[in-house]
């Protein structure tokens, strides 16, 4: 299964060139990724309420062409790992069709005392929907 996000890009996000700052994909990438989330039933903000903290600990983006102040970039994602102790997602933004940028993230599930739990023990429903979610798309 895949995603698709709608993000416009905004003055304040462009460097002295007018392209979109490099910085500002990762971000691009982490409003999909919640937006994904939220989609399927695992919404961040409730799951921190409840003691579920994912933190990011890879990203990476790879530019391809420039996306400029007012340009509104597809960006696709995808779940392309889940164990219930992390997951990583996979993400191409596109300019009409066009691949803008490739990326990924990968986190983890950690406790309030940031330490590493098992969603499926802890949360069951919340791995349910994700494990349900993991893309099989090549």
């Amino acid at each position: 299964m895949s995603f698709i996000y709608r993000r416009t890009a905004n003055y304040y996000e462009t460097d002295q060139m007018g392209v979109v700052h490099h910085s500002n994909h990762i971000r691009y990438f982490e409003e999909a990724r919640i937006a994904f989330m939220k989609s399927i039933g695992c919404d961040v903000a409730q799951m921190e309420k409840e003691g579920i903290i994912i933190p990011n600990v890879d990203a990476y983006a790879r530019y391809i062409i420039p996306i400029l102040f007012g340009d509104t970039a597809e960006i696709e994602i995808k779940l392309t790992k889940f164990t219930g102790a992390v997951m990583r997602y996979e993400y191409t933004a596109r300019l009409g069709g066009n691949i803008a940028a490739t990326g990924h993230t990968e986190h983890c599930f950690v406790n309030s005392e940031f330490r590493p739990m098992s969603l499926r023990k802890k949360f069951p429903e919340y791995y349910r929907r994700l494990k349900d979610n993991i893309s099989t798309e090549e």
